[in-house]
């Protein structure tokens, strides 16, 4: 009798799991969607060019503070700068807003045509065609003009910007802005997209010159014999790339796509990818169980030094602007006349008083005069009401009896004490007496 053999049992098939940094960047791309909403629309960052305020998260900044302006635009260039050196291009993929609208209108385009596809499958390809563009379009159309609109939000106030949108107003300089804004925002996401990175912006060029050999990137290992050339990871790539000729194509904004597509295909294989995120070109894997501080990217003395610089920075920043005045006042002598003495045998010199509240509560601000016997300060409330945002430029006289001063010139403080919180600032200043005390000077 024959003996009957037991059919082998085939060895199962580990499925290793795949990475997913598509979906955390469509997170941080969600995220960083709604801070380019909240910012303008929360007065947390914005230019308001017609009342003339840089607001930055709380301070309300005016064209006098241009220091601290300026200062604030460079420690976010400066920022920017240091993730390019820590984190190679992955402002580019994670935050920039060119990369992430453009890679929405991109997928939304793909969508509408696949379902247009599906839905009118017994028309003509050129049918389906003019429907899904027409679909597209008017939807990409929506999309810019409220797009356009939170941009010019930034240099405009959102109500007035609101009003001229629905008036249709294209003949002030916010009407004209945000019909400009909203063509441009069209013609990009239609036609140019990801082209503007390769051909316009000059971020993928200054990466280069900022990357060193502890830089992250997506990296490939060349093991070519254990490559399976299924090219998903070049259909998945935005940029339309092949991430196996090299991980320093300037195309290459690091987004991972083509690591997801890897670990997909070779997963249910039961091997590891060959595409990875690698801390320079022969540094170790993201995913090799680095400590925190190489995780971080900070893996060397420089790294330390520029973080640093950038803490102190930020620090420095954040002390000048809220331990700067919020209410600034300015006194100036008139000499339009030297002074004038009026019926009581009392020596006036007249002064201009300025004044702006650039803090966010009110502010009542009282004038007085030291350091001469007899001065006063009259022509002027007592107390001077500032609401927030508010200026003032008044006139007013300092007194003084002719009897106890000296003939010429005299010396003393004008105080400025600001309420609620009890902030002075004293303005020195000359006071001019007649050199004839006998009061035959110019009489008022």
């Amino acid at each position: 009798m024959a003996e009957v053999t037991a059919p082998r049992k085939k060895s199962a098939l580990v499925v290793l799991p795949s990475t997913n940094y598509h979906r955390k960047r469509k997170i941080v791309h969600l995220v960083c969607f709604a801070i380019f909403l909240l910012l303008p629309l929360s007065n947390l960052m914005r230019f308001d060019i017609p009342h003339q305020r840089f607001y930055f998260f709380g301070a309300v900044l005016w064209p006098s503070e241009f220091a601290i302006i300026f200062f604030s635009l460079i420690f976010l260039m400066f920022a920017i700068v240091v993730m390019a050196m820590l984190y190679g291009r992955m402002y580019c993929s994670y935050l920039c807003p060119q990369m992430i609208f453009s890679e929405a209108a991109a997928t939304f385009q793909t969508s509408v045509t696949r379902k247009v596809n599906k839905k009118f499958s017994g028309m003509s390809q050129g049918a389906r065609k003019l429907i899904s563009n027409a679909a597209f379009f008017s939807v990409l159309l929506v999309a810019s003009i409220f797009l356009a609109f939170v941009f010019i939000c930034y240099f405009v106030t959102p109500l007035d910007l609101l009003h001229r949108l629905l008036s249709l107003d294209i003949h002030t300089a916010g009407g004209v802005a945000g019909a400009s804004t909203t063509l441009f925002t069209l013609l990009d996401f239609a036609f140019v997209r990801q082209r503007f990175c390769t051909a316009i912006c000059p971020y993928g060029y200054l990466q280069g010159m900022l990357a060193d050999k502890q830089t992250l990137l997506v990296r490939y290992d060349e093991q070519t014999e254990k490559c399976i050339n299924c090219k998903k990871c070049e259909r998945a790539c935005f940029m339309g790339i092949d991430i196996r000729k090299g991980s320093h194509q300037i195309e290459c904004t690091h987004c991972g796509e083509c690591i997801d597509a890897c670990s997909e295909i070779l997963g249910k294989l039961g091997r590891e990818p060959l595409i990875h995120y690698s801390w320079g070109d022969t540094g170790s894997q993201s995913g090799a169980k680095p400590t925190w501080r190489e995780r971080t990217g900070l893996r060397d003395g420089k790294r330390f030094v520029v973080l640093g610089l950038l803490v102190v920075y930020a620090c420095a920043l954040y002390i000048s602007i809220q331990f700067r005045q919020p209410v600034m006042i300015k006194v100036v002598a008139d000499r339009t006349n030297l002074y004038t003495i009026d019926g009581a045998g009392l020596i006036h010199n007249s002064f201009r008083f300025m004044a702006s509240n650039r803090g966010a509560k009110g502010a009542q601000i009282k004038l007085s005069a030291v350091d001469m016997q007899g001065a006063k300060v009259v022509g002027i409330g007592d107390d001077i009401l500032l609401r927030p945002g508010e200026s003032t430029q008044q006139m007013f006289d300092v007194t003084a009896p002719v009897a106890g001063i000296e003939p010429g010139v005299n010396h003393l403080r004008i105080v400025a004490t600001v309420a609620p919180s009890q902030g002075k600032d004293e303005f020195p200043v000359t006071f001019i007496a007649p050199v004839d005390t006998t009061g035959e000077g110019n009489k008022k």
